[in-house]
Order: structure tokens, then sequence, then C-alpha cells
């Protein structure tokens, strides 16, 4: 009995002795995962930003004056030593003021400087001086594969500088933005994505932009595994337009449209495919290659031209026509195909820059 009580007395002094230097093992420790993710954190971290919008409202139909109502929040990353944020459009919509506050605690008045509804983005500049911001790096999206690590840092449900990690469980997916428009080539993720998260960078490996994470796939409303992010190719077309022209500048054809929810009713109703042109704007190349519009008769409304192909491209509806035009510049000449009573036509149209 006494030799078995010296022999645990032994053991326990053993334990007793080495957990000094287990602790200090495990806090130089670190798996090349878990270096990686450390690193990426600590260099992408003060790029990200809390964002929170307040709208002005009146209490009642007695009250003259207005009060100021928080919203939402979200997240958003600085672009560049000039004072710009990037974020969602959705996290910023309908405020009437919006701030801003960075990783140093510092809160700052932000001026929405542009936004693209379609593509759910948005861009801030904030008055904070260049010492004090830190800009994201920018990757390529084009690279990524299913099956690489990506991080995502944002303030879930207001918790600030929150990172969760995954991997890009899909490419090529297609979301909805706020104006029913397709947003394309969209990047599917695991890694967990919040309310809160919206407008945060996804980032690869070396701590790069590749996303604007921007929606999640859950009855629930919280992460249940399957997230989306705007990819950067996309986001670094954007906003360079939307800093200096305050929207993108997607050229038009020179005819004027449904809105989509319209536009859809009457497709319907007609049982048509296409581009329903509801008119012809004067002076551009539409109106002299004798496209025509909508025609109110003693009939009633009699189609014009449906427009179904653009540079042997099909299209079927107004995102198809937008998607295609967005790779075109005013000034560049588009074969345009429509149908009109049963007959097609072909038209060369000069493109025409976005109106301001």
């Amino acid at each position: 009995m006494k030799r078995l009580i010296a022999l645990l007395l032994v053991g326990f002094a053993a334990i007793a002795a080495a957990t000094p230097a287990l602790a200090a093992d495990y806090e130089s420790f670190r798996t090349n995962d878990e270096a990686n993710n450390i690193d990426v954190f600590k260099s992408a971290s003060p790029s990200v930003v809390y964002i929170t919008n307040s709208r002005m409202v009146r209490r009642s139909v007695f009250n003259l004056n207005p009060q100021e109502i928080p919203q939402g929040s979200g997240s958003g990353f600085i672009w560049d030593k000039r004072g710009y944020v990037v974020t969602n459009f959705h996290v910023i919509q309908n405020a009437s003021r919006v701030t801003v506050t960075l990783q140093d605690g510092t809160a700052w008045d932000a001026r929405v400087v542009g936004a693209e509804p379609d593509k759910d983005l948005a861009v801030l500049h904030i008055e904070a001086p260049a010492e004090q911001l830190s800009p994201v790096a920018l990757g390529d999206s084009s690279l990524l594969e299913v099956g690489r690590k990506v991080i995502a840092i944002g303030n879930p449900f207001g918790l600030d500088t929150t990172l969760t990690v995954g991997v890009v469980s899909a490419l090529g997916r297609e979301i909805n933005s706020v104006t029913r428009r397709q947003i394309r080539d969209v990047i599917q993720t695991d890694a967990a994505i919040n309310p809160g998260n919206s407008g945060g960078p996804l980032l690869n490996s070396l701590g790069q932009l590749v996303g604007v994470n921007t929606a999640i796939y859950s009855p629930s409303g919280a992460s249940s595994g399957i997230g989306f992010a705007i990819p950067v190719n996309t986001v670094k077309k954007i906003v360079p337009e939307l800093i200096e022209f305050g929207r993108v500048q997607t050229p038009t054809l020179g005819i004027s449209l449904f809105p989509p929810q319209y536009a859809d009713y009457y497709r319907n109703r007609w049982r048509i495919e296409g581009v329903i042109v509801l008119d012809v704007l004067p002076g551009g190349s539409p109106e002299r290659e004798g496209m025509r519009g909508l025609a109110e008769t003693n009939r009633g409304i009699v189609l014009g031209d449906v427009i179904v192909e653009v540079d042997g491209v099909a299209v079927a509806n107004e995102d198809d026509l937008l998607t295609v035009l967005e790779s075109k510049e005013a000034g560049d000449i588009v074969e345009v195909v429509t149908l009109r009573d049963n007959a097609r036509g072909q038209y060369q149209i000069e493109l025409q820059a976005t109106r301001q």
C-alpha cells in the first residue's frame, strides 16, 4: 500500500512539473493553418469597419419634429487612403445618416458617394486622416477554386471584428439584388456569415480581398453554412466608377424600357420572350434606324420591336440585356435583332453614354 501511494505521489509530481512546460509549448505552438489564420486576421482586420445607419422619422402625424432612429448595422472595408469605404448597398439603403467606426474606435460621419443597387454595392467617404486608414489588399477572384480556404471578417450581430473560416463551396452562383436583378458569378462559402457581416470582406489565405459578403441562405436568418459574396473582380470594375461618377457607367441603347415587374407582366400577357421596347428616345441610333416602341391605336396598345438578341447573345429579359451592355462602352456598335409583327429586324446601334 505504501509503495502504491509513493508511486501515485511521484506521478502527480511529474504531471505538476510538466504542466508549465506544456503551457509554454502551447503558447509558442501553432499549426500551419492556425498561423495563417492569425496572420490574415492581424493584417486584414485594421481594414474592416463597423457601419451603423439611422433614419429620420416622425413619431406621429401630430409631431412635426423628426427623430433619428437606429435602422441597422453592417460591415465594410477601407478601399484606399483617401477615405473611401466599400459596403453593401442594402446596409445603407434609405439611411439618413451613416457612421463608420474604425478599428481604433474612432467614429466618422460618412457621405454616400455612389451606389449600384443592381450589384448591391455602395461607396462611402469619411474625412479620416490617411495615417488612420489601412486599405484592404485586392486579390483576383478568377483564381479561386472550390475547396480553397476563405476567411470572413465582420461584425455579426454587432460583435466587432469577428473572424470565421471556411472554404469556397461553389463558384458561378446567381443571387437576386434588392432591385431583382441577378448578380452573377457569385462565390458560395461555408464560412459563417450572419446578419451584420454584410459588406465585410471575404479574404484568401494571403489576406487579399476576393469577395464582399452579401447574403446568406437560411430559413432562420442565421448562418446555415451557405453564404454568398460578390467577387472582387466585379468590385474592382464598379468601385472606381462609383467614386468618379456616383453611378455605374453602363451604356444604353437609346430606348426606354418597362420596369422589370411590369415587363414580366406584359411578357406573360402577350406570351412573348424578349425585351419590349417601350419607346425610342429622340436623336439616337434606334430612331434613325427605324426601331419602334409601343403605339396606342384605336385597337389598343400595339407592340413595336421586341429585342431578342444583341451581338449574337440571346436576350430573354431586361436582366439579360443589361448583362450584355455591362461589357460594352459608349460609342460601341452592336447588332440588335428584334421581332415585330412576327418579322425579324436587324439594327446597327451605337451605344450612348449613361445620362447623368
